[in-house]
C-alpha cells in the first residue's frame, strides 16, 4: 500500500532518498493524510499543500540542532509524521490523542506552540536573538502563510528583523488563501510578485552584465544596493520586502523539492534576514480540496470518494446570526458587518453578497477590526463584528480603550463561545466572560437557543452602548426545544424557566440544556429545583438574586467559562455584599487550559453534564 512511506519514521530517514523516491513519498503522504483525516476530521487542505515544502526543509535543516517554527500550525501534520508520531496519527484531535496543533509537551521538535496566526516571525526573532546572545550557531526558520501576513503582528516583526538584520530565514507559504480568500494590500502585492517570477533571475543577470563592464564594472557590481534598485525599477517598482531590509528569493515553486533545497542552501549562507516566497497549492493532490479549499481547511469526517462530510448538517448559531443580520440590514441601512478573514465561518457569507458595500473583511486583523468598528459607530453606523471567542482575545485593549471607554454602540458577535472541542487549548472559548465583564460600559448577553438570535440581535442594535452576544459552536441540543424562546428582553433581567423550592440553578447559553437534564434527574430523586436563565451575564439581575437568597438555602451557577472572573463569581460577589445565608456553588471550568477532545467528553470530565451537575448539587445539599 505504501512503498516509501512505510520506511520513513523520522526526518532523518528522508535525507538519503533520491528525488524520484521523494516524489513518490509526497504522493503517499497525501494519501495517508486523506485517509486518516477523513476518519478524524482536521485541517486537510493546508497540510496537503506543504508536503514538498516540509520534506525540503527537513532535508536541508537538522531538527536536532536547528529550529523550525510553524505559524498557526494548521499545516504541521507532515511535521508530526516526520517527527515520530506517524503511528499515533489515527488519534489526531481525539481526547488523549495527538493535538491538531503543535504542542511542546508532545514532542521536543515542536519548538513553539501556536493556534492563532501571525506569531511565527516574532517567535523566530526571539529564538535567533537568544541564539546570538548565547553564542550558538543554529539556524532559525519561521514559516508563515500569506493570509497570516495580513496580521499586524507579522508586520511589526518584519519591521524589527529588517532593522536589526537578525540572521534567520522566513518562508512565506503563499497559497492565495488563509481560510477564506485573502484580502488587502498585502494580498495585492503578492499577486504582483506572483506574475513577476523572474525577479531574482533578472537581478542576477543584471549584476553579471554590469560586472563585465571594463574598468568600472566590478566596482558597480559590488554595490548590490544599486543593482537591486535598478532591477526593481525595471521589474517591480514596489519591492516591499527588500525595502524593509530582507534578502528576497522568489517566487519559488513550492512543490519542486530540488529547487527548494537549492534555495534553502543558498539562504543558509547569507547573513541577515532572508525571506523565501514559496507558491503552493492548498489542497494539492485531492481534487475536492483543490476545488473547495475553504471547506477542507478544517473539516469533520468525510467520504474520501465524494469529499462530502458525513455528519448531517443542522441549524447553527452562526447561520442564524447571518440570517438575522440580513433581515435587520434590509430594514436599517446603518447596519454594517465586519469579519477578520472568516466570512463563511461566522455566517456572513450571504450578507457579503447581498450587502457588498456594507460588508468589510479586514483580513487576520482583529485589533484593526475592533477599532474600525468603533470609528464607524462614532459616525452613526451600527457595526456588527463577528469573531470567534478565542480570536477576540487578541483585541482586548481595543475593546477596552476604543469601544467601551467611549461607550460606543458596537455589537460583538462572539462565535464559538465556550468549549469548542477538538481544536483544544488554543481555541476553547472559555475566557471571554472573564475578560469582558471586568470592562465598564459593556453588556454581555447569551441566547439559550437559536430561535432567540434575531430578537437578541435587534435588542443589541437598539442598545445605546457596547454589546457582546455570546453563542456556541454548532446548534442546539434537542432538549432545548422543549422550552419556549424568551418572551421579552429587558436589560439585566433574567428568565425563570422552572419554579422549584429546594435549590436554584442559574445558567445561560448552551448549558441551559444540560441544566434541564439535571433538573429531570433531580426531580426523580425528590429534589425540586428552580431553573433560571441568566441571559444577561452583565449586568446580572440583582433584584431576582435578592428574591432567590431569601427563598433558597443553595444557589448554583453553571457556566461554559473558566470560574476565575466568570459569571458565578459575579453572582457570588453580589450575594457576599448582602445578608445572604445561602450556600453558593459555582460550576464551570477550573483555572487551567482545557485540552482537546469531543465536547461531550469534556463536559463529562468537568462535571458539566446532567449527572455531573446533579452529583455536585446533591453533595452540597447533603
Amino acid at each position: 500500500m505504501y512503498n516509501i512511506f512505510n520506511k520513513v519514521n523520522s526526518f532523518k530517514d528522508i535525507k538519503s532518498l533520491d528525488y524520484n523516491e521523494l516524489d513518490l513519498l509526497s504522493m503517499e503522504i497525501r494519501k495517508f493524510l486523506i485517509e486518516n483525516i477523513s476518519k478524524t476530521g482536521g485541517h486537510l487542505a493546508s497540510n496537503l499543500g506543504v508536503v514538498e515544502l516540509t520534506l525540503s526543509l527537513y532535508r536541508v535543516f537538522d531538527l536536532d540542532y536547528d529550529k523550525v517554527i510553524w505559524d498557526v500550525s494548521h499545516q504541521a501534520y507532515v511535521h508530526k509524521i516526520l517527527t515520530g508520531r506517524k503511528d499515533k496519527f489515527p488519534t489526531l484531535r481525539q481526547h488523549q490523542g495527538l493535538s491538531g496543533f503543535l504542542k511542546r509537551s508532545e514532542s521536543k521538535y515542536d519548538f513553539f506552540e501556536a493556534g492563532h496566526s501571525s506569531t511565527s516571525i516574532s517567535a523566530g526573532i526571539g529564538m535567533a536573538r537568544a541564539r546570538d546572545i548565547n553564542k550558538e550557531k543554529f539556524n532559525v526558520v519561521s514559516i508563515i502563510g500569506d493570509g497570516a501576513l495580513s496580521g499586524g503582528m507579522a508586520f511589526e516583526a518584519l519591521n524589527d528583523v529588517g532593522f536589526r538584520k537578525t540572521k534567520m530565514i522566513i518562508i512565506l507559504n503563499d497559497n492565495e488563501m488563509s481560510i477564506s480568500k485573502n484580502v488587502g494590500s498585502m494580498s495585492n502585492i503578492l499577486n504582483d510578485l506572483r506574475v513577476n517570477p523572474n525577479y531574482n533571475k533578472i537581478k542576477r543577470k543584471v549584476k553579471s552584465s554590469i560586472g563585465k563592464i571594463p574598468h568600472v564594472g566590478k566596482k558597480i557590481s559590488d554595490s548590490i544596493v544599486n543593482v537591486k534598485s535598478a532591477v526593481k525599477q525595471v521589474v517591480l517598482p514596489d519591492m516591499i520586502f527588500e525595502d524593509m531590509g530582507l534578502h528576497y528569493f522568489g517566487p519559488i515553486d513550492g512543490h519542486n523539492i530540488k529547487h527548494l533545497e537549492e534555495i534553502l542552501e543558498d539562504a543558509k549562507k547569507l547573513d541577515g534576514p532572508v525571506l523565501i516566497h514559496v507558491i503552493t497549492k492548498k489542497g494539492k493532490g485531492y481534487k475536492p480540496a483543490e476545488n473547495n479549499p475553504d471547506k477542507f481547511h478544517g473539516i469533520g469526517k468525510f467520504d474520501v470518494v465524494t469529499g462530502e462530510t458525513l455528519k448531517k448538517t443542522s441549524p447553527t448559531y452562526s447561520a442564524a446570526v447571518g440570517d438575522a443580520l440580513i433581515d435587520i440590514a434590509k430594514e436599517d441601512e446603518k447596519v454594517v458587518a465586519i469579519t477578520a478573514a472568516m466570512p463563511k465561518g461566522t455566517g456572513l457569507g450571504e450578507f457579503s453578497t447581498k450587502f457588498e458595500d456594507r460588508f468589510f473583511d479586514v483580513g487576520i486583523a482583529e485589533q484593526h477590526a475592533t477599532t474600525m468598528a468603533a470609528g464607524m459607530a462614532s459616525e452613526g453606523l451600527k457595526p456588527f463584528f463577528a469573531v470567534y471567542s478565542t480570536f477576540l482575545q487578541r483585541a482586548f485593549d481595543q475593546i477596552l480603550h476604543d469601544i467601551c471607554l467611549q461607550n460606543l454602540p458596537v455589537v460583538l458577535g462572539i462565535d464559538r463561545a465556550g468549549i469548542v472541542g477538538d481544536d483544544g487549548e488554543t481555541h476553547q472559548g472559555v475566557f471571554d466572560i472573564s475578560y469582558l465583564t471586568q470592562i465598564p460600559n459593556i453588556t454581555v448577553i447569551a441566547p439559550k437557543k437559536i430561535g432567540e438570535m434575531n430578537k437578541i440581535l435587534r435588542w443589541a442594535f437598539n442598545h445605546n452602548g457596547p454589546v457582546a452576544i455570546r453563542y456556541p459552536r454548532g446548534g442546539d441540543y434537542d432538549r432545548i426545544n422543549e422550552i419556549d424562546d424568551i418572551d421579552v428582553i429587558k436589560e439585566g433581567k433574567w428568565e425563570i424557566i422552572k419554579e422549584g423550592t429546594d435549590v436554584a440553578i442559574i445558567s445561560n447559553g448552551k448549558l441551559i440544556s444540560k441544566v434541564l437534564e439535571a433538573w429531570e434527574i433531580l426531580k426523580k430523586n425528590g429534589i425540586n429545583a428552580s431553573v433560571i436563565n441568566g441571559i444577561f451575564i452583565k449586568p446580572i439581575d440583582n433584584m431576582l438574586l435578592d428574591e432567590l437568597k431569601d427563598k433558597f438555602k443553595v444557589i448554583v451557577t453553571i457556566e461554559d467559562n473558566v470560574l476565575r472572573g466568570g459569571f458565578g463569581e459575579s453572582v457570588l460577589s453580589y450575594l457576599n455584599k448582602t445578608d445572604s445565608n445561602s450556600k453558593i456553588l459555582n460550576l464551570g471550568f477550573p483555572d487551567e487550559f482545557i485540552e482537546h477532545g469531543n465536547v461531550e467528553i469534556l463536559y463529562e470530565k468537568y462535571n458539566l453534564h446532567g449527572q455531573g451537575i446533579v452529583d455536585s448539587i446533591e453533595r452540597v445539599l447533603r
